[in-house]
């Protein structure tokens, strides 16, 4: 179905949906969950057990890689879309770009104090690493609830299903070589049902078994060094 503009009053229409939206919500609990465990993952590694900061150190990162790589899909095509399709919606969309630049700042901190630890697992450089995490959980807890209020509804009615595709597509090519068992399992993890519904809602049968036969696995020791176990 193709996208329609918002009225002037920025009502949202009768009729059907342009789009499904709902994957932001569940990329969201990825992201709230990853950097929410972070803090006290960082904790958790011993003053100098270098090996089990690299493992930390590698999960933030690829987490803070799949944040730009979000945040930059939307600057690129979300917000142009909804400036020229939902013109009534400029207040929200300006306020999106203005905590889009405040995580930046975060992210950026983030990607800077984590080269330091990943090397050293040093106290001082983990409470660098901590208050950047801070930092961002600070900001997502701001803008993500905001964005699903106030941005999703809008999308739901202005966006097409090839532009949701290109978000998704957008979002799988920033992930890490090697770390897409691991970033699905974290997915899959931060769902209120454990995943299932996800895997059956964006995964076709052969990636399914996939995931029960190798990725499950892969993920269960990726936890298991990530939490030092």
């Amino acid at each position: 179905m193709p996208a329609t503009p918002l009225p002037p009053s920025g009502a949202l229409p009768d009729g059907p949906k342009t789009c499904d939206a709902s994957g932001m919500a569940e990329i969201h609990r990825m992201f709230r969950r990853g950097f929410g465990e972070g803090p006290d993952l960082v904790r958790r590694v011993s003053d100098g057990d270098a090996a089990h900061a690299e493992t930390v150190a590698t999960q933030l990162e690829t987490l803070s890689i799949g944040l730009h790589a979000h945040h930059g899909g939307e600057d690129e095509r979300l917000w142009p879309a909804l400036d020229e399709r939902a013109p009534s919606c400029a207040a929200h969309v300006e306020r999106m770009k203005a905590q889009h630049a405040e995580m930046l700042t975060q992210l950026i901190a983030l990607d800077g104090a984590l080269p330091a630890w990943r090397h050293s697992a040093s106290g001082s450089d983990a409470a660098a690493v901590v208050a950047a995490l801070d930092g961002i959980n600070a900001a997502l807890a701001v803008h993500l609830p905001d964005e699903e209020a106030n941005i999703v509804p809008v999308m739901e009615y202005t966006i097409t299903p090839a532009e949701v595709e290109w978000f998704a597509e957008h979002g799988r090519k920033a992930v890490p070589k090697g770390q897409t068992w691991q970033q699905l399992g974290e997915i899959l993890a931060s769902q209120p049902d454990g995943g299932d519904e996800w895997l059956h809602k964006h995964m076709p049968a052969p990636g399914r078994l996939a995931w029960r036969l190798i990725g499950k696995r892969k993920y269960a020791r990726h936890r298991a060094a990530l939490e030092g176990r």
